[in-house]
């Protein structure tokens, strides 16, 4: 059988080395029934630190072909990256495309290989916000509804799917983000030295990221955030997205002292902030998951999430962009939910299950 993986930005790269990891450790136990994987790599995330450093670090199979589309708008983007998949898929005749969440990456690999009659397998499908102004709402539910093969990582993600229509070929096989934390989190503590080279003390602060358009494009909504975050007490250490620092400019120069804005930083490096911190500030869907496996509590700073079971246990609040909401929310953030910390995503092995859906679907 041969796949051919669409990835384009950071949050893809780990879920794409979750699945690698899972065909290799295949390909071993049945070296009679290979799996064939090759990774195409759009370009979406393309400077050092947004992505070539993913593949260096998690050692994932190296790009067959890299994209190189860039920066542009959303038309431009979905366009260039249809237009280039398409001519790959034709040359490599793949059995299934496989896609990861909801970025352009993950639209214009679900349509450039619907339109030419290739099987595609959705990983992270059936989310919704429920916020048809999000790009990634339209692409998750476009990328849903062309799609053969629906891995679903929540019950509440296949509900989302029946209530479209959507019924055949939805599997519940839980998060290969749990799978690739679980992994990492090891490494991490094995290899990491970003604790030391920021000289942080465990739960001595708090760890934001923005990165989503509705905050890095209204410069309203970034003042707000970046308001309340020099009004909280402890240091807020914040890495920050290329967008996010396109969007401030020249206000980058007026955040509070208590603020400290670092570069991104690799994937290990940032399980190590998320694990160590005090509380979580993000309005990054995978860094909400994360904090709830750590045991961190989160404040979304978005006014819904995908991840609605966090919500629900009590680990994460939405706060949106408002200072106000948000200094509550931090406020009521000192003690942790009662009640035993839930399994919510799976047992670590959603990518073997993949794996194995696939094989039983030729």
């Amino acid at each position: 059988m041969k796949i051919i993986s669409i990835v384009g930005a950071r949050p893809q790269f780990i879920k794409a080395a979750a699945m690698s990891r899972a065909i290799a450790e295949h390909n071993k136990k049945s070296p009679e029934h290979p799996i064939v994987e090759k990774i195409v790599h759009t370009g979406q995330h393309y400077d050092e630190d947004m992505s070539q450093v993913f593949f260096d670090e998690l050692e994932i199979p190296r790009p067959v072909i890299n994209l190189e589309v860039g920066s542009g708008s959303h038309g431009y983007h979905t366009g260039a990256m249809l237009e280039r998949i398409e001519r790959v898929l034709v040359d490599e005749k793949p059995d299934w495309v496989l896609i990861y969440g909801d970025t352009n990456s993950t639209m214009a690999g679900a349509l450039a290989a619907a339109k030419i009659h290739i099987p595609v397998a959705h990983v992270e499908a059936g989310l919704r916000s429920f916020n048809r102004r999000m790009p990634e709402e339209i692409n998750r539910v476009v990328a849903d509804h062309v799609s053969t093969l629906l891995f679903c990582p929540t019950n509440v993600a296949v509900q989302n799917l029946a209530r479209e229509g959507v019924t055949k070929g939805v599997h519940q096989v839980g998060d290969v983000m749990y799978d690739s934390v679980l992994f990492n989190a090891k490494l991490a503590e094995q290899s990491s030295t970003i604790m030391q080279r920021l000289d942080l003390a465990k739960k001595s602060y708090h760890l934001a990221t923005i990165h989503r358009a509705e905050n890095t494009d209204n410069l309203e909504h970034i003042h707000s955030i970046l308001s309340a975050f020099g009004q909280i007490d402890l240091p807020v250490i914040l890495p920050l997205h290329p967008r996010a620092r396109k969007a401030l400019g020249k206000e980058l120069a007026k955040i509070i002292a208590n603020v400290r804005v670092i570069e991104p930083v690799s994937y290990l490096d940032m399980l190590m902030l998320e694990k160590n911190d005090r509380l979580i500030l993000t309005d990054s869907g995978g860094v909400q998951k994360e904090a709830y496996w750590f045991e961190v509590l989160c404040i979304t700073l978005r006014n819904e999430t995908e991840w609605v079971e966090t919500v629900e246990s009590g680990w994460n609040v939405l706060a949106g962009a408002e200072r106000q909401r948000i200094l509550d929310a931090v406020k009521k953030s000192e003690n942790k939910p009662a009640g035993q910390h839930q399994a919510l995503y799976g047992n670590g092995r959603s990518a073997e299950k993949i794996c194995e859906i696939l094989l039983k679907s030729q």
